[in-house]
């Protein structure tokens, strides 16, 4: 994403951090190369069906356990029956890497033990409603990462969809964690900005976003 101007960490509610251009290009790009593999199965993308009826605009896949509203199960029941792909171990390690750079904690990076990645892909058109990520059993700070387009991220507060938010963009390779008393804060997409990925990391057009979380349920 071009910027005039270098973007800075910043604090954006207590718990919730922005890292941007933590992921240099050659890392976004095994990334996007992992992002294919899983896409091909053995659980594909999926556009989400909803339990009153409605469809997300994003597509999923997801690597640990299978995620469908609001539940979190080791097989895709929704999709295809088959068990999701495993968590890979490096990924695991890449999280906690995360984790220490944005809260300078080793201590509490180290105890970082996610068990699933949300993996989701964003067209020109795609959106995500103001949400809580609460269907864990666990308060574990969320790890979220981007790459390719860039995006307009509203990060909320842990009472309402409604103000008072913050508006963020998220550029490729930016990190963004929320934990402590962030950890439930409603959040979403209202716009993705096409045409601003860049394609040396291995994706001309639309956004990928992985989110790494401690489901907190028994292996």
């Amino acid at each position: 994403m071009d910027s005039l101007f270098p973007r800075s960490r910043a604090v954006v509610a207590p718990g919730a951090v922005h890292v941007p251009g933590w992921l240099d290009v050659p890392a976004q790009r095994e990334l996007v190369a992992a992002c294919r593999g899983w896409a091909r199965g053995p659980v594909p993308f999926r556009h989400t069906r909803l339990p009153r009826g409605g469809t997300m605009s994003v597509q999923t896949v997801c690597l640990g356990w299978h995620w469908q509203p609001y539940r979190y199960s080791r097989t895709a029941d929704d999709v295809n029956g088959r068990r999701v792909a495993a968590f890979p171990d490096w990924l695991g390690d890449l999280g906690r890497r995360a984790l220490a750079d944005a809260y300078g904690d080793p201590e509490e990076a180290a105890a970082y033990a996610p068990d699933t990645a949300l993996v989701n892909f964003y067209d020109a058109r795609a959106t995500m409603g103001m949400h809580q990520d609460k269907d864990e059993r666990s308060d574990a700070p969320v790890v979220s990462l981007s790459i390719g387009d860039a995006c307009v991220f509203r990060f909320g507060n842990t009472e309402t969809r409604t103000r008072p938010y913050t508006d963020v963009e998220l550029g490729s390779g930016d990190l963004f964690v929320f934990g402590g008393p962030a950890r439930f804060a409603y959040h979403g997409v209202p716009r993705v900005r096409p045409g601003t990925a860049d394609p040396a990391t291995g994706l001309k057009r639309g956004r990928l976003n992985l989110t790494l979380r401690v489901t907190g349920l028994p292996g």
